[in-house]
């Protein structure tokens, strides 16, 4: 650990001084606030949405608010909203970039009701959810609700255009009063459908936007283009025209559509309770139980095809001592820093896991020793860069030590060989220094590839592992320190 500079923890303690009921006032809680933090172009971002979605809200206004009817529709819609973020409540939101299937509901009363209800709905959910379900930072449920009330702002112009440029609604006629629906009802639901793709790739380009900018680690292929949210967003999209559809023709559709609607949100939710279960708290890595059944797999299977495969052990260097001079809430947050670094050091079918307290473990398929080697050395270089400020302001380093075996193709051998032989690897990189990669060699049993029995160290440009000179001495292990 080291500290780099005191600045922040000067003014950290000048907050402290502050009156208590200074510091209580929730416009100075504001100051404290991440979003200050930002890079300027994201807070640019950020105000500049919120900014564009109060003008359209304006732009809405100005059009025609509709009778009694519409009133009442609407009203109804929000109920089946509120309903829905009602009957999920207990199984609370996630952090980070939460789904759901709201947009059931919403998208119908963006389509159907006047324009000015478009940018609304939105905002009363977000604030039901803020107050009901998970206190969030202020400045995210703006943004999001901001985001939200664009999308449907623009499906709702793109669903009016449509049916005036596809002949459903007579000229002059208001767009989303549809006559008689039934009669076009494959070019309603086209029209519907189109709309509402429209709202969802702007959304999703605004909301991944500040996650990425927010958060570098966010990978976007598992918030957005893996199979599950694709499939979540197109189950969405079909059952938010079908309510739209049914509710165009009589509003007592929704009597028989919350029911049958509400069933995707809940299995949204087992399904996420079921992948919570797989994964450590605290890291979002996955537990100990669920790493090494996926790992046995994983092994079975390249014994059989005769393929190499790698392990690494990774051990955080002096951790109690972060914890006894930080604080185990500091601790915790080392722990979730290096549960986002290492997914971005690995590839997309690695298995990284928490193995326990502060032990990582790395599966490494297709993957042979010396590439594992180099593998395990990015990851401790990760770690040790990892921007972490420590409650006061104090900027404190961690590194870690790691241990690596590996599995050439042919070779018979079972898990737990391979994580004793990887354990054993991180003790002698622990009693070498700390802050090190160590791999044993083919002679002690673990590998076949020919030339690793060389000594490693780190490159001083690339910062990749390189053999030092036959004439130098060293031990009979692959071995990299940080520097």
């Amino acid at each position: 650990m080291k500290s780099r500079g005191r600045g922040p923890a000067v003014a950290a303690a000048t907050v402290r001084a502050w009156p208590a009921a200074i510091r209580a006032w929730p416009l100075w809680r504001m100051r404290t606030w991440p979003v200050w933090t930002m890079p300027p172009w994201l807070l640019g971002f950020i105000i500049a949405v919120v900014a564009a979605d109060v003008a359209g809200l304006g732009f809405a206004a100005s059009h025609p608010a509709g009778g009694l009817h519409g009133l009442v529709l609407f009203a109804l819609l929000v109920a089946c909203d509120v309903g829905s973020l009602e009957l999920t409540r207990r199984a609370g939101e996630k952090a980070g970039i939460a789904r759901g299937m709201y947009a059931v509901w919403e998208l119908p009363a963006a389509l159907l009701l006047p324009l000015m209800y478009a940018p609304i709905v939105p905002v009363i959910r977000l604030a039901l959810t803020q107050w009901r379900v998970r206190r969030g930072f202020l400045y995210r449920r703006v943004f999001s609700a901001a985001a939200l009330g664009l999308s449907y702002l623009a499906a709702a112009l793109v669903f009016r255009s449509g049916v005036h440029w596809a002949g459903l609604v007579p000229p002059g006629q208001p767009g989303h009063l549809v006559a008689e629906p039934f009669r076009h009802g494959l070019n309603w639901m086209l029209v519907a459908a189109a709309a509402g793709l429209v709202q969802n790739v702007i959304n999703t380009a605004l909301v991944l936007t500040a996650a990425k900018g927010a958060d570098h680690t966010i990978r976007l292929r598992d918030a957005q283009f893996s199979w599950e949210p694709l499939y979540n967003d197109l189950a969405e999209l079909c059952l938010a025209v079908l309510v739209a559809f049914g509710v165009a023709s009589s509003p007592i559709a929704l009597l028989f559509a919350f029911p049958f609607a509400a069933l995707p949100l809940r299995a949204i939710r087992h399904a996420q309770l079921v992948s919570d279960s797989r994964t450590d708290s605290k890291t979002g890595l996955l537990n100990a139980r669920t790493w090494e059944h996926e790992a046995a797999a994983a092994l079975a299977r390249a014994v059989h095809a005769g393929q190499p495969l790698a392990v690494a052990v990774l051990d955080l260097d002096w951790f109690k001592l972060v914890n006894d001079t930080y604080g185990h809430l500091f601790g915790d947050e080392v722990l979730r820093q290096i549960g986002l670094c290492l997914p971005g050091a690995l590839r997309d079918y690695d298995l990284a896991g928490r193995f326990g307290g502060e032990e990582f473990v790395l599966l490494l398929p297709f993957t042979r020793a010396v590439d594992a080697f180099r593998v395990a050395d990015r990851v401790r270089g990760r770690i040790a860069d990892l921007p972490l400020n420590a409650p006061g302001g104090e900027a404190v380093q961690v590194t870690a030590s790691v241990g690596v075996a590996a599995l050439e193709g042919g070779s018979q051998r079972e898990l737990t060989e391979l994580m004793a032989a990887a354990d054993a690897a991180l003790y002698r990189a622990k009693r070498g220094g700390r802050n090190q990669v160590q791999m044993l060699s083919p002679a002690r049993g673990l590998s076949a590839t020919s030339g690793l029995g060389e000594v490693f160290e780190s490159h001083p440009l690339s910062g990749l592992a390189r053999p030092m000179l036959p004439s130098q001495p060293g031990p009979p292990e692959m071995t990299t320190r940080g520097r």
